[in-house]
């Protein structure tokens, strides 16, 4: 009864390993600046609601992202985002003004200094996708 025991781990190991390698991790490198939850930066009379609906609290990992990386295959709104350089993902919460092209924003709280000194970088951005 051993053997057969095995056999089932074992083929559970490949169905979790093939599953897997079903996604894929794309890679771009785009401009990233920071915003806040304050007026002047932000639709005016609701600075904590993001495109979609979402509320906006200081904590967050959130990003915006330019309009025309929502036409990248896989990127949407609630993408995990890693942002090479910073710890942990980040999740797309927010949209861009169309303007706006290969570019993020790092949404920063209520912290004006802190999105100020981050200023405008280049950074690559990671995402899976299935």
């Amino acid at each position: 009864m051993k053997y057969k025991t095995k056999n089932y781990h074992i083929i559970f190991i490949l169905c979790v390993l093939f599953l897997a390698s079903c996604t894929e991790t794309k890679t771009m490198e785009v401009t990233a600046t920071a915003y806040n939850s304050v007026e002047s930066q932000t639709k005016k009379g609701d600075a904590v609601t993001a495109a979609w609906g979402d509320k906006l609290r200081p904590g967050m990992k959130a990003i915006a992202v330019s309009r025309d990386l929502l036409e990248v295959e896989g990127i949407e709104h609630g993408t995990d985002v890693t942002i090479k350089g910073l710890p942990g993902k980040y999740k797309v919460l927010d949209k861009m003004n169309k303007r706006w092209k290969k570019k993020i924003d790092i949404y920063m709280g209520e912290n004006v200094g802190r999105a100020k000194e981050w200023g405008r970088q280049k950074v690559e951005i990671s995402w899976k996708v299935d």
